[in-house]
């Protein structure tokens, strides 16, 4: 029995008890006056940092996304641990690092398996069933009332597996049931599911959690003309253009999903978090991304603006602290009230981001694995980096784990330390790991302590 297609016993038990829970059948109905906030996480799918109005982009127009940011507390130094979709994507279902939650990567290594092999399929299983050791944020959110959506990307099974109420995804091993079949329609063919769920949420007086993860602006670059010819300017290459005009094209149906919050009257008491799964830097010579940006560790790959908007709790402001997406599961399970799990690595900020609060951390973590996972039992088989950042400080270590396909992505060539100055520094050209010895050994320090490593995988003998 597959554990892509069968929850688990407990998992089937508890999913009963959600659906219980979800039709009123447990409990009795929640107050308006002591009813929690909705949830809305918005997620980009593979856009660099400061692709944004609001992050200062030349040309990229984001109307839509910089009204809400001017709507929210921004956290401009935001972070995912990891720059590839499905393992960023599991960190915020479960609120785990990577090595923790064990989807390191997108795909089992079809050098070890065929990819339509029967063992093939059964890794790609076993890594869908890694979710059930673990309370999904949806699951969590169930046990307090909610009814909850999901849209757009979602690797690990279906909907149903992820503890949603609702969704779109029907999920491995359907046809397209890689990285989410039909959820991928959402924003490019409308926002029809999402404003059906809204609809029957509000009609309900429930509280609900949207999952708003559209392929967007991912490619294929192929948007609408109107967008196209906008951005075919200034002699700009035709694959530059296209990206420009995804990242509008996907501002657009952010601000259809606030526009709807709007009009239906939930939006003062809706909780909206925005965050990119990873990053991307276009290479304007063709369809694909260009070094350093997705799936490395460095500042194209990992950074994102974060944000929180919640008009009848939250003062907008601009923050520098540093943040990361792994706080952004205990953050929303405290904003509903709901249970956080004990040992989640992430910070609950809610306290900070309502008392305008200092956050009480110095240094955010992580790490990156291959796109092909070498041995779905043992992260380290595939570990290519782990860093941090300490103020205006990363230090990034490389390590010698199998990438397989996307070698070109990773060609460690530097395999001393490497440790550049943020602030100085932004694009990362200067490595200064020989200039601050006692720096690079305090993070090493750090880095060894936050993530013990079960083996030695380092390409040098430093640390």
């Amino acid at each position: 029995m597959s554990h892509a297609t069968v929850p688990t016993i407990g998992r089937f038990w508890k999913l009963i008890c959600l659906a219980l829970v979800s039709a009123g059948l447990t409990g009795r109905a929640v107050a308006a006056e002591d009813r929690p906030p909705n949830l809305v996480l918005i997620l980009s799918d593979d856009q660099a940092w400061n692709d944004y109005g609001f992050m200062g982009h030349p040309a990229i127009q984001t109307p839509n996304l910089d009204r809400l940011a001017s709507q929210s507390v921004l956290f401009r130094r935001g972070y995912v641990p990891t720059a590839l979709c499905r393992p960023s994507l599991m960190t915020l279902a479960t609120g785990r690092f990577a090595h923790e939650h064990g989807v390191t990567g997108n795909d089992p290594s079809p050098k070890y398996a065929e990819p339509k092999s029967d063992l093939y399929r059964e890794r790609c299983a076993t890594l869908i069933s890694y979710l059930d050791r673990f309370d999904t944020l949806p699951e969590l959110l169930g046990e307090r009332g909610y009814l909850s959506h999901q849209s757009g990307k979602w690797w690990e099974g279906s909907y149903q597996h992820g503890g949603f109420t609702h969704g779109m995804t029907r999920g491995f091993p359907q046809p397209g049931g890689r990285h989410g079949d039909d959820g991928l329609k959402i924003g490019r063919e409308g926002m029809q599911p999402i404003e059906q769920f809204v609809d029957m949420a509000v009609a309900e007086g429930k509280p609900f959690f949207l999952w708003y993860a559209p392929f967007l602006p991912h490619t294929p670059h192929n948007p609408p003309e109107r967008l196209l010819k906008k951005y075919q300017q200034d002699n700009r290459p035709l694959p530059i253009a296209r990206y420009y005009a995804m990242c509008q094209w996907f501002d657009e149906t952010c601000g259809q999903l606030v526009d709807y919050l709007e009009k239906k009257n939930v939006r003062d008491n809706t909780l909206i978090v925005y965050v990119t799964d990873n990053g991307w830097i276009q290479d304007p010579k063709g369809p694909g991304y260009a070094p350093r940006s997705k799936q490395t560790p460095y500042e194209g790959g990992v950074r994102t603006p974060i944000m929180f908007s919640w008009p009848a709790k939250l003062k907008p402001a601009d923050r520098p602290e540093l943040v990361s997406s792994i706080d952004l599961v205990p953050t929303m399970l405290a904003a509903a009230g709901a249970t956080i799990p004990d040992g989640l690595p992430g910070l609950n900020l809610l306290d900070p981001l309502v008392q305008g609060a200092a956050i009480k951390r110095d240094t955010i973590f992580g790490e990156g694995f291959a796109h092909d996972i070498a041995d779905i039992a043992r992260p380290e088989a595939s570990l290519l980096y782990r860093w941090c950042i300490e103020g205006r400080w990363k230090l990034l270590l490389t390590y010698d784990g199998e990438v397989n396909r996307y070698a070109s992505t990773h060609p460690r060539e530097e395999k001393r330390p490497q440790l550049f100055d943020l602030l100085a520094d932004p694009r990362e050209e200067k490595n200064v790991a020989g200039e601050h010895p006692e720096v690079v050994a305090r993070l090493a320090k750090k880095i060894a302590d936050w993530y013990p490593l079960k083996e030695r995988t380092a390409l040098t003998a430093f640390e």
